[in-house]
């Protein structure tokens, strides 16, 4: 399944999804008076690219957070798996589960539906990574359709930090008509 992708320089859709710290959140707006927000979609359970990466995310995270960065990780997973997946990622950020089709659609992901032979339960996302400034702008913008193609999270927080910087007033890339 598809969906029409996410441009850049549009505004992220206001979701709300449950944490596994309890309640629910927009997972398009920072919280702790942090300005900007990075979403990043994660596969699931199933995927050990994906612990693997989230692994490198609480990495990143002091960097991200320094530039007043907020990060949650989204899946479509049930509470209890993606409570068994973060048992390896011991993440510092929030984790956010259950993630629907239509908000996938709406998101502009990749959706892949179950298939033999692997671990999962019902269709999901294939990775996505938004930047969102303090107004819920798409700045950054990186949607793949599998799990080995995603960016370096180290050059993430670093294109994060230029962006709030020097080039702070330029047009968003790749926004040309």
């Amino acid at each position: 399944m598809t969906s029409e992708k996410r441009a850049a320089r549009t505004v992220f859709p206001a979701l709300s999804l449950p944490v596994l710290a309890g309640g629910t959140r927009d997972i398009s707006k920072p919280k702790d008076g942090l300005e900007w927000m990075l979403v990043l979609v994660y596969r699931g359970k199933h995927c050990p690219l994906c612990t693997t990466y989230l692994q490198q995310l609480n990495s990143t995270l002091p960097d991200l957070n320094a530039q007043g960065v907020d990060v949650v990780a989204v899946s479509a997973d049930s509470r209890d798996r993606a409570l068994a997946q973060m048992a390896d990622v011991d993440p510092k950020f929030d984790v956010a589960y259950g993630l629907t089709i239509p908000q996938m659609q709406e998101m502009g992901l990749y959706i892949s539906s179950p298939r033999n032979g692997m671990d999962v339960e019902a269709p999901f996302a294939e990775p996505g990574l938004f930047v969102l400034d303090n107004a819920g702008v798409l700045q950054i913008v990186d949607i793949s359709n599998v799990p080995f193609a995603r960016p370096d999270l180290a050059w993430i927080a670093k294109g994060i930090g230029f962006r709030r910087g020097p080039m702070k007033d330029a047009p968003v890339n790749g926004t040309y008509a």
